[in-house]
């Protein structure tokens, strides 16, 4: 899932610079439940980071049970003084060996994460092996075809990095159908995650996403002024509401059929 998130830095600033406001965090948990079977399912959320979603799940989702898995000794403590939760467990893991035994979630969530896996087999492999029967993936990204995102208005260079980065749709379904998992829906949501521009800028100078480590400081300050600079003649009555759109693929597993 990238070394990079063993960064102290960037699992200290990772939380405040990705938080969305609650309405849009329960919009987002709700949608992901809903591909959920089971109501109260048990949850396992591959690469949990600070945990805001692990928490979300178990506030409005009323989950049985939310396992945060990640590789991140510093994330996990971010997510441990976050995004604590009676319901909720933190453990440190990877998407290719999770340290769980099989058949014990309805639901897994990879928010974010798809583009970081090493290997998407493996991770489909594994998801097969803790997910119950019927069990859902649900991915959480941005396809390579569907790169939108705020940030490349003032960065460019990210959107070219992005598209060698991020996976197609197309190659992220084909690593998963191999493993048995069938397709059940592709969509696309958008949330508000900042009610202005000046709070984007303020989250955003703070460098809170991994893909800010690809740019030189030249390169990050430049854009960070053009932000900057249109925040500045923001109407301060009419605020830009900035939005944030990810595709969403749902994969199910197939239940066993028996004579």
């Amino acid at each position: 899932m990238g070394r990079v998130y063993d960064d102290v830095r960037l699992a200290g600033v990772y939380q405040q610079g990705n938080e969305m406001p609650e309405e849009s965090l329960r919009a987002w948990a709700e949608l992901i439940g809903s591909f959920s079977a089971r109501s109260a399912p048990a949850v396992v959320e591959i690469g949990a980071g600070t945990g805001m979603f692990c928490a979300a799940m178990a506030r409005w989702l009323q989950a049985s049970t939310v396992v945060g898995i990640d590789p991140s000794v510093p994330m996990l403590a971010q997510a441990r003084r976050f995004s604590r939760h009676p319901a909720v467990h933190y453990v440190g893991g990877t998407a290719e060996a999770v340290p769980t035994r099989g058949q014990l979630f309805d639901l897994a969530l990879l928010s974010r994460v798809i583009h970081h896996l090493p290997d998407r087999r493996a991770c489909a492999r594994e998801l097969a092996r803790v997910l119950r029967p019927g069990g859902v993936v649900v991915i959480r990204t941005t396809f390579r075809e569907g790169l939108d995102a705020m940030v490349y208005r003032y960065w460019p260079q990210l959107r070219e990095i992005d598209a060698r980065r991020f996976p197609s749709r197309e190659e992220v379904l084909a690593d998963f159908t191999s493993i048995g998992f069938g397709v059940q829906e592709i969509t696309s949501f958008a949330r508000p995650i900042a009610a202005s521009l000046r709070d984007f800028h303020t989250r955003m100078g703070t460098r809170p996403q991994s893909k800010f480590t690809h740019l030189t400081t030249s390169e990050f300050q430049e854009g960070l002024q053009r932000l900057e600079s249109d925040a500045a003649v923001e109407a301060p009555l009419r605020p830009a509401v900035v939005d944030e759109r990810y595709d969403v693929a749902v994969l199910a597993l197939a239940p066993v059929v028996t004579a």
